[in-house]
């Protein structure tokens, strides 16, 4: 970190590149999921786990809508994804490269849908190779 706090950038705000890729890689680990559907209540239970997913996206998405029907701030103003992840991100307990949130922030749900895809495979070579 710098030891002039003026000369850094900080803010609070994500840019929209940061939601739309916790958003892609909710809707691949909800395909991922549906790689497990077979006969039974799999279809059943990954119906209820679809829904969940949605719900996840869902209310985020009317929060921020309606916090922005109700600001007074411009956000066209916002800077560009390659500005910010040069800047510093503000987070509760301190500030951080913008980089290293935007990182912090999507690995979760990348690791979670790459997992899920991984099982899938495994799964499907697994049952063609049980009957053997």
């Amino acid at each position: 970190m710098s030891s002039d706090p003026k000369n850094n950038r900080s803010t609070d705000q994500l840019p929209i590149a940061v939601y739309a890729a916790v958003i892609g890689f909710v809707a691949w680990m909800g395909l991922a999921a549906w790689g497990f559907a077979g006969p039974g209540y799999a279809d059943l239970s990954l119906a209820v786990v679809s829904g969940l997913l949605i719900v996840a996206i869902a209310i985020p998405l009317v929060l921020w809508r309606v916090w922005r029907a109700n600001t007074d701030e411009q956000t066209d103003d916002a800077p560009s994804f390659r500005a910010w992840r040069s800047s510093q991100f503000e987070t509760w307990q301190d500030r951080q490269k913008g980089a290293t949130a935007a990182t912090e922030i999507v690995l979760p749900i990348a690791a979670a849908a790459a997992g899920m895809t991984a099982f899938a495979i495994i799964f499907h070579y697994a049952a063609v190779h049980a009957s053997v």
